[in-house]
């Protein structure tokens, strides 16, 4: 695969953890930070503007939304909502652009940004909407509801989706359970236990099917909180003995040429850490009849996220090292390795 050097596009002052991307609006989601410990490091949520210019991808800041002492591990995006994992819970936010005239935006609902005081004063209501203005444009973020989506003893949400209709929030973490709610009110729905131990990644599907994968090696199928049945990578993948692999990440995406066709994608990494690491697995699997229609190696660096197109041509692939690989979804074919950071491959899922 051709190697390339990244264009940096902007700089978090955080470690990052999350991103999103809103091809409606430009809009590049970064999110992370220092977590609770007191390190100085902030925790926020910024909202970059995406543009072409000269045929480069450019990104300026256009809102610093603070969380606080909450560090936001995962995210996902349905319109102007975001759900984001933070510890424990779930926040859902909400954001909106506004084009300003003059030296002030077209009619909102806030103020301002007064100076900070205590937590739960009407400034900190106000806070949580604070705004940024960049070349004519006012972003505002306000905090909707929030509810405790892991209860394990040390409780982490390690995954959050919306459903096709973006009317249901599916959410798994460390105690195994998968919760749906509904959207935006978060009025809990499903609460069953999926996985023996952390649910990596889950899917929602077509019928509205759940995909779960979790730290037990099993990728199960869902019907509300019935399953239906499970993945069987190894049974009929290479033939490595004595090697335990375990399903890492899980995506639906568009079969290009078939209009209501949906395919499915799992990552497989070896669960020991070796000195000689044996490779990960990327597979093709039937969106209906969950049988796999083929693998292929992806490498020797252990696979951490796996992203789909929204046309379903591409997959692209993330590794815990910080490399991005894009491979054609129909073939499994790698076009595209970077060793330095995933911004390079934006332009390609927007």
């Amino acid at each position: 695969m051709d190697r390339r050097r990244a264009l940096e596009l902007y700089r978090a002052p955080f470690p990052l953890y999350a991103l999103q991307i809103d091809p409606s609006a430009g809009l590049l989601i970064a999110a992370g930070g220092g977590g609770a410990a007191k390190t100085g490091i902030k925790n926020g949520v910024h909202f970059l503007q995406l543009q072409q210019i000269n045929g480069r991808l450019s990104a300026s800041l256009l809102h610093s939304h603070d969380t606080e002492s909450r560090a936001t591990m995962n995210l996902a995006l349905t319109g102007n909502i975001l759900a984001a994992g933070q510890d424990a819970h779930c926040q859902l936010l909400r954001f909106q652009a506004y084009q300003q005239k003059g030296n002030k935006a077209e009619k909102t609902g806030s103020k301002e940004q007064g100076p900070r005081q205590r937590k739960g004063t009407a400034a900190e209501e106000k806070k949580s909407r604070a705004e940024t203005q960049r070349e004519g444009v006012e972003l505002r973020v306000e905090n909707l509801k929030a509810v405790q989506t892991d209860f394990s003893p040390d409780p982490l949400q390690k995954v959050v989706r919306f459903n096709h209709d973006n009317t249901l929030l599916a959410t798994g973490g460390t105690d195994g359970y998968i919760r749906v709610w509904k959207v935006p009110s978060l009025e809990k729905v499903l609460d069953f236990k999926a996985h023996e131990g952390e649910i990596e990644d889950l899917t929602f599907g077509p019928d509205g099917k759940l995909v779960t994968v979790g730290w037990d090696f099993k990728a199960s199928v869902w019907q509300k909180d019935q399953l239906v049945t499970q993945l069987h990578w190894q049974e009929n993948g290479p033939t490595l003995s004595g090697m335990p692999y375990r399903y890492q990440a899980c995506r639906y995406g568009q079969v290009p040429d078939q209009p209501r066709g949906l395919r499915l994608f799992t990552v497989q990494i070896p669960h020991k850490r070796l000195r000689q690491p044996p490779p990960c697995y990327l597979t093709a699997w039937d969106g209906s009849t969950f049988l796999p229609l083929r693998t292929r190696p992806c490498g020797h660096e252990v696979i951490s996220c796996l992203s789909v197109s929204e046309s379903g041509t591409f997959l692209g692939l993330g590794t815990v090292t910080g490399s991005v690989a894009i491979y054609i979804a129909f073939s499994l074919q790698g076009v595209f390795l970077c060793g330095c950071c995933s911004y390079c491959v934006l332009g390609l899922f927007l």
